[in-house]
């Protein structure tokens, strides 16, 4: 809980004149060789999130990254095929997210690709969480049933491979070639 009274909705920060603002303080520390974002939100009293999109909108620092920050800008070789295409707007616009986000999870796992399936995954946690604290809960909801879709699929895989053991355990291991 915060000590700091609550603006009223509307109001807008009052700055002495010549102060410079949060964000001007933040490039400053960065360009004056402060590079890391955790010293530089300690120093401005801003929460890591927001020093990270205001390097990353001034084209400063691009590797850093959290919910908050842009899926605009690559983390890896995959960032590029979410980039700006997800959304929770309406329920419509998750669902588009969501079919998007499976038809490449699907593509990763049809290559063997378990980085790509991971970042699909990541993709739909970070909306689902955005989604839900951002007070869209039934937007959320379509983004959780489809991580929890997957979270059985991998259920029953492993129970499966489990099962493949035994079969292996009975036989007396399974040979590494066949005669």
């Amino acid at each position: 809980m915060s000590s700091k009274p609550k603006k009223a909705k509307g109001a807008r920060a009052v700055r002495a004149p010549g102060k410079p603002s949060r964000k001007d303080q933040i490039i400053s520390l960065f360009l004056s060789g402060m590079g890391e974002v955790e010293d530089i939100a300690v120093i401005t009293g801003a929460r890591p999130s927001y020093v990270g999109s205001v390097l990353q909108e001034a084209g400063l620092n691009s590797g850093y990254f959290d919910l908050y920050t842009s899926t605009a800008h690559q983390q890896n070789v995959y960032s590029k095929f979410f980039a700006n295409k997800l959304g929770f707007k309406d329920k419509e616009t998750a669902r588009e997210s969501v079919r998007l986000i499976e038809r490449l999870y699907r593509q990763f796992e049809l290559a063997g690709d378990r980085a790509g399936q991971h970042h699909a995954l990541a993709m739909a946690l970070t909306m689902f969480d955005r989604a839900r604290w951002t007070g869209k809960g039934r937007e959320a909801e379509i983004f959780r049933q489809w991580m929890m879709e997957r979270l059985a699929e991998a259920a029953r895989d492993d129970e499966w491979d489990e099962g493949m053991a035994d079969i292996d355990d009975a036989a007396g291991g399974a040979p590494e070639t066949l005669p």
